[in-house]
């Protein structure tokens, strides 16, 4: 979506009362600086997003393990509790064996914390 686009947008939640005066000129500050950094040679912006960020800051867990360690790291990088996540886990498990596989190539890729 174009800069434009989302300034119009943002313009129509502020009119309609959505956005306070002091939220539209963050949103807009935020954009238009967003929209400084250079395209790369494909014509995509180089842009670091939060998600990307919290990927990589995933370790697997040396205090809150039962097996290796996964759920524990992804609760820490959450904030959620760790039994949820093995809740979670479980129940893709029952699902094909999908959690299985998930659990397994995470506790092969991600890092222990140090």
């Amino acid at each position: 979506m174009s800069d434009s686009i989302e300034l119009d947008k943002l313009a129509e939640l502020h009119q309609r009362g959505v956005l306070t005066a002091e939220e539209f000129a963050r949103a807009k500050e935020r954009l238009l600086a967003g929209a400084s950094h250079a395209p790369s040679a494909s014509g995509y912006r180089s842009t670091s997003s939060a998600a990307a960020g919290g990927i990589n800051e995933l370790r697997r867990s040396v205090d809150d393990r039962w097996i290796g360690g996964v759920c524990g790291g992804i609760a820490k990088l959450t904030g959620i509790e760790s039994w949820l996540c093995r809740l979670l886990l479980t129940v893709l498990a029952l699902f094909a064996g999908s959690g299985v596989l998930v659990y397994i190539l995470l506790w092969i890729f991600v890092p222990e914390e140090s």
